[in-house]
């Protein structure tokens, strides 16, 4: 009986033959390259490769696809098929079969090494995750996947990542797309709002940092492209299901609030008829809590107490919440592919999302120096006041009186994205797609916010003595009312906020629609030649979206001024012994709506009509690009170049302001845009890859910034008409980008680059008080009939830009294939450094720009070994500009402290038994509990928001057929 032998080859290729078929497969091994060992082929977990129906690749027929593949070197696809084929081929002479043979890479290594091949293998920049396995992204959201990579960074809201800046520019100025197309948001705006996407329907996320001319809806900051599975790709049948519970240690801190959710998927993948038709179904549902404590503060008044000299800031009021937040959220995602003959492949995929946020905040707000008791911490009988860097720490307010808050706020929407992809590859170097889809996104954003306090008006009720102490995490309240009282507590309107309205509550209903039809097609020919292919599309985008905003004013029905609350409506009381508040009455106002407690009068002021929007985007963009592969020495010279040219069309309708009410009126403005560019890689046998390129970038203005509405008046200081608004008129914001990259590769496993960006920004958005022409507008009534038409708005408008720049160290690289006993470890990340010469004021200095960190950092280490996985990571940025929602889902921009997020994960693999399949994992997020913090005018000691979020625990399992 001939002997048999048992080898491990690299990380897990098993080969068991026998003798001289055995030394064939080891020869034909051996023969690849001096690093066999690394070869692996390494395709994406759900066979989302490069011949993927992405309308937005640059995939073409096999055979041309494997020499693209085959840049200089010892790892290249072209040699890594070669050598897996010949590997098998040799095992199965021997009896064997071609799976034997297989190179099997799982888990966090598996995604790690994709991320790797794609950064490799592509003349673009990117950076890349990849699922670990079937509906399993290495984090609990895309955000935080995102937010891993080199560049890259997030912003908090409610306690998760939902918003991505990319080289220190805002979410708006980069565009997200779901398999190559563009797609609808959920926000106000352009950028899209990542917790909308499950992660377990989501193979595989590529960010483009660079241009080329066949990318589509591509951002000026980057553009994130989030890829589901490809069944055909995939080419096996999969049945995967899954589910974690989750923990919210902060606890429980509104009645009727959870701190325990959970999240359930399943997947399956097959393929029918030969492996020409392909299935592949998703679903996600989640319900999780997430609970806050908040600090808020009105801002910081200033003022000389008697005696001093120097003046000194003191906290001007306070409002302060408690909230609790329950997402629901259930996605579906699915793919047919079939491939009727070998040339053609065609591919429909759909993607639902029905998602729900509801919150309840609850709160006490204090009008301290710039309300009631204002004067009281200056005067001479203010003498227990302390002083810390110009900042009263301590001391009491008197004669407050205090609002009880209890505000509801619920999002609901539903996105719809369908997309239908045909491609013809054929023999003879032609290639052709043509691709149709449709993104939609309806939206209801609900703000309900409900008064009581001890009395009606400033002039009635009790007033309360508040000791405070200021510090670096907010302020410490010391009160003598009690805000659980229920027969203390009425519903009024405490401060007179409603003058003559005796306003109670306030209900603020906004629906946004956004819709996104694209058409496009595309020829290619393949050439023989340094220019290895020429393709040419066309592409057509209607892009549509809407605003509009109805608010109500509450009173109490039976017309009185306060009355107090039904006892049937009153809840648990809410603690606030964080803020040193205490308990406060606590109630649901929407219970208080629906029992008839409160009354609602439409509000038709002016500047409600005037957040509204309706704007539409047509636009038709033509492209050329070529190919290019030609031998330079030893190396090779590969990439493309080319040029898009964009028409646009855009029309904004609104109600504009004639003085006395309001007309409804379309404006708008059409031109051209011409964005050559240019990505070239020189490949060196060594595996190390020098990148340049260089594009015309452009990214469209903000929606809410593009609307027509208009409210004005006459100034009777300066006799002339005066206003704010819109601007219909708007043009993007253009960018010379320039890119310089060198990258050192260990194979498909490891690498290390360090990556150079500039942009030149050639223009900007930022609102000014301008002339303006109100020729054909109605003269307001207080005007005289002689008024120039020329007056001043202050409106968003098209200036000089600047310049933003930077270098970012990224690598990836598994310990054990430098030193042997670190088997298993390795360690992945990367840090940027980003400077901003960008004036958003004219004539001004340079200043940050929202979502600009100068440092960004992040960094995992890992061990996988044994069926074992462990890992640990930190995200860091510093200071930066946020965006918060501020009262009626207005923007606020505030100054935010740096971040250090630490997060964790342990787990098991089975892969034997009756568990086979099996993982387990226990997650911690937050593990030291980080706060969110943002600061008055960058002043360290005045805390304007400090927020809590807890830490997050979160087990679970998947399990795979």
């Amino acid at each position: 009986m001939a002997s048999t032998r048992s080898i491990s080859f690299g990380a897990t290729l098993n080969l068991t033959a026998s003798g001289g078929a055995l030394s064939a497969a080891l020869l034909l091994i051996g023969t690849g390259s001096a690093h066999a060992q690394q070869t692996t082929t390494v395709p994406d977990p759900a066979g989302s490769s490069s011949t993927s129906a992405n309308p937005n690749e640059s995939g073409s027929a096999p055979d041309r696809r494997a020499a693209n593949a085959a840049v200089t070197g010892d790892v290249t696809a072209a040699q890594n098929e070669a050598t897996a084929q010949a590997a098998g081929a040799a095992v199965q002479d021997a009896g064997g079969t071609q799976e034997d043979a297989e190179i099997v890479v799982t888990g966090f290594r598996r995604s790690l090494e994709n991320a790797v091949a794609e950064k490799k293998s592509r003349d673009q920049v990117i950076e890349s995750v990849s699922a670990e396995d079937i509906g399993k992204l290495p984090d609990a959201s895309i955000a935080e996947s995102i937010a891993r990579l080199p560049g890259v960074t997030s912003q908090r809201i409610a306690g998760r990542s939902n918003s991505i800046s990319i080289r220190g520019f805002a979410p708006d100025f980069s565009t997200t797309l779901l398999n190559g197309r563009e797609q609808t948001s959920t926000g106000d705006n352009r950028a899209v709002e990542y917790d909308q996407y499950p992660a377990e329907v989501v193979n595989q996320v590529l960010i483009y940092k660079t241009a080329n001319a066949g990318l589509v809806g591509q951002g000026l900051s980057g553009t994130v492209d989030l890829r589901t599975i490809r069944p055909l790709e995939f080419g096996r049948q999969v049945v995967s299901i899954g589910a974690r519970g989750t923990y919210a240690d902060i606890g429980k801190l509104n009645a009727g609030s959870k701190d325990l959710g959970y999240r359930a998927t399943a997947t399956y993948v097959d393929q029918f008829a030969n492996d020409t038709l392909g299935i592949a179904l998703s679903a996600s549902y989640l319900d999780e809590p997430y609970q806050i404590q908040e600090f808020n503060a009105w801002g910081y008044a200033t003022g000389t107490r008697v005696g001093d000299t120097a003046q000194t800031s003191v906290i001007g009021g306070s409002k302060s919440y408690v909230t609790s937040t329950t997402l629901k959220r259930l996605g579906l995602s699915g793919t047919v592919q079939w491939k009727p003959i070998p040339e053609l492949v065609t591919t429909l995929d759909g993607f639902f999302s029905d998602f729900k946020d509801n919150q309840i905040k609850r709160g006490i707000e204090l009008p301290l120096a710039f309300g009631g008791g204002s004067g009281t911490i200056f005067n001479p009988t203010q003498t227990n006041s302390t002083v810390s860097n110009g900042l009263i720490t301590s001391g009491t307010f008197e004669n407050v009186q205090g609002v009880v808050r209890n505000d509801a706020f619920e999002r609901k929407a539903k996105l719809y994205s369908f997309g239908y992809n045909a491609k013809y590859t054929g023999d003879d170097g032609w290639n052709a797609q043509v691709d149709v889809s449709y993104s939609r996104t309806n939206r209801r954003e609900l703000s309900f916010e409900s008064y009581s306090g001890t009395g009606y008006g400033q002039a009635l009720g009790a007033t309360d003595t508040i000791g405070f102490t200021s510090g670096n995490s907010g302020t410490f309240f010391d009160p003598t009312l009690d805000y659980s009282d229920p027969n203390l507590i009425l519903l009024t309107d405490p401060l007179g906020w409603g003058g003559a309205n005796a306003q109670a509550a306030y209900l603020n209903d906004r629906q946004v629609t956004d819709s996104i039809r694209q058409y496009r097609t595309e020829i290619e020919k393949e050439i023989d030649s340094p220019i290895s292919a020429m393709r040419f599309g066309m592409n057509y985008t209607r892009h549509t979206k809407s605003l509009v905003p109805t608010e109500f004013i509450l009173r109490l029905a039976n017309g009185a001024l306060q009355q107090r609350i039904p006892e049937q409506y009153i809840k648990a009381s809410t603690d606030q012994s964080y803020l040193g508040l205490g308990p406060m009455l606590s109630y649901d106002p929407r219970e208080l709506l629906a029992g008839g407690v409160y009354s609602s009068t439409p509000n038709f002021s002016q500047d409600i009509a005037t957040k509204a929007f309706r704007v539409r985007e047509d636009l038709m963009t033509a492209y050329v690009q070529s190919d290019l592969r030609v031998p330079v020495g030893t190396a090779e010279l590969t990439g493309n170049f080319g040029v898009q040219v964009v028409h646009t069309e855009q029309k904004s309708s609104g109600l504009v302001s004639n003085g006395v009410g309001f007309n409804n009126v379309t404006r708008g403005d059409d031109y051209f845009d011409v964005l050559p560019s240019a990505n070239l890689s020189l490949r060196f046998a060594n595996d190390i890859v020098i990148r340049a390129a260089a594009a015309r970038q452009m990214q469209r203005p903000r929606m809410d910034d593009m609307r027509v509405a208009l409210g004005y008046g006459f100034d009777a200081n300066q006799q002339i008409l005066n206003g704010s608004g819109g601007n219909p008129y708007l043009r993007p914001i253009r960018s010379n980008s320039y890119d310089v990259t060198i990258e050192k590769y260990f194979g498909n496993r490891g690498y290390l680059a360090v990556q150079g960006f500039y942009k030149d920004l050639k223009s900007f958005v930022y609102n000014q008080e301008t002339a303006f022409n109100y020729s054909g507008y109605t003269l307001p009534t207080t005007a005289p009939a002689n008024t120039p038409p020329i007056g001043l708005a202050t409106i968003p408008i098209n200036g000089e830009g600047g310049s933003i720049y930077g270098a970012e160290l990224a690598g990836t690289l598994p310990l054990g294939e430098i030193v042997g006993f670190l088997d298993g470890f390795g360690v992945t990340g990367g840090g940027s450094y980003t400077k901003t010469e960008i004036t958003p004021t004219p004539g001004g200095a340079s200043e940050d720009i929202p979502g600009y960190s100068r440092w960004v950092a992040n960094g995992t280490a890992y061990f996988e070994k044994w069926g074992l996985n462990m890992r640990g990571s930190v995200r860091y940025r510093s200071t930066f500009v946020g965006e918060l929602s501020g009262f009626a889902a207005n923007r606020v921009r505030r100054r935010a402290l740096d971040e250090l997020i630490v997060d964790a994960q342990i787990g098991y693999d089975f892969s034997g038994g009756m568990f086979n399949g099996l993982s387990v994992y226990v997650q911690g997020q937050n593990l030291t509990d980080e706060p969110f913090v943002t600061l008055n005018g960058g002043v360290r000691n005045q805390v304007i928001d400090y927020q809590k979020y807890g830490r997050r625990y979160l087990a679970g399992f998947s399990y795979k057929f």
